[in-house]
């Protein structure tokens, strides 16, 4: 799993958990839908921390918290 599958599957756990549509976070978050779905089905390549920290917003979480995953802790890390 890379990288862009970790932030979609964070993004739809947040949602999920909040009982949030696409549309619903497009608007609380200020990002638009066509980029959200974008990072859902892998047409963004990389989503932007600014993009990341909007979403943030919109769910009222820190962007620590964002990251804060066992799946995001165990990433290797890239650059050896």
């Amino acid at each position: 799993m890379d990288i862009r599958d970790l932030v979609a599957n964070r993004i739809q756990e947040l949602c999920k958990e909040r009982n949030i549509t696409i549309n619903r976070l497009s608007y609380i978050s200020g990002v638009p839908d066509s980029t959200i779905r974008g990072i859902f089905y892998k047409r963004s390549n990389n989503p932007g921390i600014v993009t990341i920290k909007k979403l943030c917003d919109g769910f009222e979480i820190e962007l620590g918290r964002f990251f804060d995953t066992d799946e995001f802790n165990m990433l290797e890390q890239e650059i050896k």
